[in-house]
């Protein structure tokens, strides 16, 4: 079975008891946590994943380093690490993030300014671009980027809306030399 298949597994089941337990909100905040310590925390996973120490030494790092969050966000780290599955953790917590944004119809989106959005600005764009992709609001990561000149990039899943000046000036380029 594929890594993103078992990752969807255990995504799923603790998102169904999320729902159950009332703990939506609460569990996807605490699963982004996870996320990023396991994309930052390489020697983490390599401690996790190397075979000569004994479960119950990780379960002792799991549980005293995931000490805050709630127990059934635990009790799934300690069966993926019982069933030799800890490389899957941060694209469980991903499935789980995307199954959260589903239910409450949110879409993650990356935003280029040339410099940060003001939470005005931040709620405008998502305003004017979730019912363009169909979603109530947008979760938005603004990058600065002083290379777009002007103006505006948004990307949200694969769909790119360019409203940057040097990407007018690059289509421009474009309709001169064809």
């Amino acid at each position: 079975m594929s890594d993103l298949a078992v990752a969807k597994r255990y995504a799923v089941a603790l998102f169904q008891i999320a729902k159950e337990q009332n703990l939506l909100t609460q569990m996807e905040e605490e699963l982004q946590a996870v996320k990023q310590i396991f994309s930052e925390q390489k020697d983490l996973l390599a401690f996790l994943e190397h075979p000569k120490l004994s479960k119950s030494a990780k379960k002792e790092v799991i549980a005293n380093s995931f000490s805050k969050l709630s127990e059934p966000i635990i009790n799934t780290l300690f069966i993926m690490l019982e069933g030799h599955r800890t490389g899957e953790i941060k694209l469980m917590a991903e499935e789980f993030i995307q199954l959260a944004n589903e239910e409450n119809s949110i879409a993650e989106a990356t935003v280029y300014t040339v410099r940060p959005l003001t939470d005005t600005e931040r709620e405008a764009v998502s305003t004017a671009f979730a019912a363009k992709v169909g979603k109530r609001t947008l979760k938005i990561n603004n990058i600065a980027d002083s290379s777009i000149i002007g103006g505006i990039k948004l990307q949200i899943g694969n769909r790119i809306f360019d409203g940057s000046v040097s990407g007018k000036l690059d289509r421009l380029s474009k309709q001169l030399l064809s």
